[in-house]
């Protein structure tokens, strides 16, 4: 089995929803974005997966939050905008345009600092 991770990036707003601390209040971070897919095989170039391939769609997908207020996007709607919903998120949009026979989305890693990260995979 191969594993290929990008790493990138978006900025945005956000507010903790049922959260009893300062994070219910409208505040924004850079989130830090890591993307794992697992391929069983190599295609005749080598490669599991084009990097290429695996950077635009991550990067359509954080399009769509990067600097935005992620409480009125619909992924939001009714859930809160935390760093383990907004892996989960990421990580269902990503299967839908990723996932072959041959690859498969293993894990999304969401840092919202330096120090704090989630995580979301499939078991």
């Amino acid at each position: 089995m191969y594993h290929l991770k990008i790493c990138t990036h978006f900025a945005a707003a956000h507010n903790l929803i049922n959260y009893d601390g300062d994070c219910e209040n409208l505040h924004g971070h850079n989130w830090k974005v890591e993307v794992t897919v697992r391929a069983k095989e190599l295609d005749e170039s080598g490669l599991g997966i084009d990097f290429k391939i695996l950077k635009a769609r991550t990067k359509e997908l954080l399009a769509t939050l990067d600097h935005k207020y992620l409480n009125d996007l619909p992924p939001f709607k009714e859930t809160s905008p935390s760093s383990e919903n907004i892996g989960r998120y990421l990580f269902e949009a990503l299967e839908e345009t990723l996932n072959t026979d041959n690859v498969q989305v293993e894990c999304v890693n969401v840092w919202e600092s330096d120090n704090a990260c989630a995580s979301y995979s499939r078991d």
